[in-house]
This record gives C-alpha cells, sequence and structure tokens, in this order.
C-alpha cells in the first residue's frame, strides 16, 4: 500500500512541477518623474511606457512576477507648482530601461483554475534595476556625460486585476511607484566625481522616484496541478 501512496504523491509531484499556470502580456500606460527637477506631483503621466510581463502563479494568493519596461523620463520645472523651480527654469529627459523582479500578492483569492468570474485588488514588491544615461547641468542647459549608469530602487505597486470574458485572458491597471538609491537620473548629481560638487544641486538628501501608470493585459497558459498546497 506504501508503494502506491509513494507512486500516487510522485505523480502529483512532477504534475505540480510541469503544470503551473503562468501568464504573460503587455503593460501600456504613462510614466512620470519626481525628483529635483519638474513637477513634484506623484501620479501624472507625461511620457508613454511600454513593457512586458510574465507571473508564475504559485497559489490564488502569490505569483512571483518579472518584467521589463521601457520609457523616457522628463522634467520640466515650468510643470512645477514651486515659484523657485519655475524661475530656475531647467528640463531634462532621459531614456530608461527597467528590469523588475518580486512577488504580487492579492487582496483575495485570484483562482485561475476556477470557471468562476475572478477579480481583486493586490500589491507588487521586489527589486528593480534601471538603465539610464548620465547628464549634468552646465550654464542650465543639460549636457551628456557619455556615461551610463543603473538605478535601483524598490518597486511599490497597487493594482486591481479581473477576469474577462475571453477565455484566459486578465485585465489589470495599477499604479506603480519606484524609489530608487539614486540621484542622478535628472541630472541633479552629476555621475563623474570631478564635476560633483560643482554641479550637483537640489536636495542631496533625497533620491529620485518615477511613477509607471498604466493598464496590463495577460494571457494564461498551463494546466491545473494535481497538488499545490504552496
Amino acid at each position: 500500500m506504501r508503494y502506491i501512496i509513494l507512486i500516487i504523491f510522485s505523480i502529483c509531484f512532477v504534475l505540480n512541477v510541469q503544470a503551473q499556470l503562468y501568464e504573460g502580456g503587455l503593460f501600456l500606460g504613462g510614466s512620470n518623474f519626481i525628483g529635483d527637477v519638474g513637477s513634484t506631483t506623484y501620479i501624472a503621466p507625461n511620457k508613454p511606457a511600454v513593457g512586458l510581463l510574465v507571473k508564475w502563479n504559485r497559489s490564488p494568493r502569490h505569483s512571483f512576477r518579472a518584467s521589463v519596461m521601457i520609457t523616457e523620463l522628463e522634467g520640466n520645472d515650468h510643470r512645477s507648482n514651486d515659484p523657485r523651480r519655475m524661475a530656475r527654469n531647467y528640463n531634462f529627459k532621459n531614456s530608461l530601461l527597467e528590469f523588475s523582479a518580486g512577488m504580487e500578492f492579492t487582496f483575495l483569492d485570484f483562482d485561475l483554475h476556477s470557471t468562476d468570474h475572478q477579480m481583486t485588488p493586490y500589491l507588487y514588491t521586489g527589486i528593480s534595476a534601471a538603465r539610464h544615461k548620465n547628464y549634468y547641468f552646465r550654464g542650465g542647459v543639460q549636457t551628456a556625460e557619455n556615461l551610463q549608469s543603473w538605478a535601483y530602487g524598490i518597486p511599490m505597486v497597487l493594482g486591481f486585476k479581473t477576469t474577462t470574458m475571453i477565455d484566459g485572458v486578465i485585465l489589470g491597471a495599477e499604479i506603480g511607484v519606484r524609489y530608487t538609491f539614486s540621484d542622478e537620473i535628472d541630472g541633479s548629481v552629476p555621475d563623474a566625481p570631478s564635476r560633483k560638487a560643482r554641479y550637483s544641486f537640489g536636495n542631496l538628501n533625497s533620491n529620485d522616484w518615477y511613477v509607471f501608470s498604466g493598464i496590463t493585459l495577460t494571457y494564461t497558459f498551463g494546466q491545473k496541478p494535481c497538488y499545490s498546497d504552496y
């Protein structure tokens, strides 16, 4: 009898490994920057942002998630409510390529094995790494340093997702704030040590933030596992 139980357990374990539910799809939306140049409004997308994301659904309440995002961050002092920034009149643009990985948690069970309609708010967090060009301001003009850096950060995403009338398609909407450990994205702190003392400006104790706001459209694939309790 114990051999039969062992065989059944082994078969179910193999199916569980090979028959997970995955998601793959797109992010479409906009981005905005929060730093030493431009507006300090937290949610004010002013540039388009697109991305690819994949999820590995481990239970109805959590998933492993990874994404690649592309955008151009822009900051313009004229869009700020701060009179000092408006008088300064700086502006910048910087292309950004972000890689992110972490865990997504749902507030309610989101059981993709069920045929019932599913919907839930969710949270996502993890780590991010954003590749960007380096600039500094000389005479009030954005000047390239011919260097690139990585801005590492922590994504903090709040969203809502629901199954749709199309089998396997999930629609979501989310706002994702990225806190970075960098102050170089907007050019307020040059990357080259020889320029830092002369050309740095702004609040040197506050790092850069950026925000992605938009919708996600993913398609699920895989099969219902034989057994899963984690």
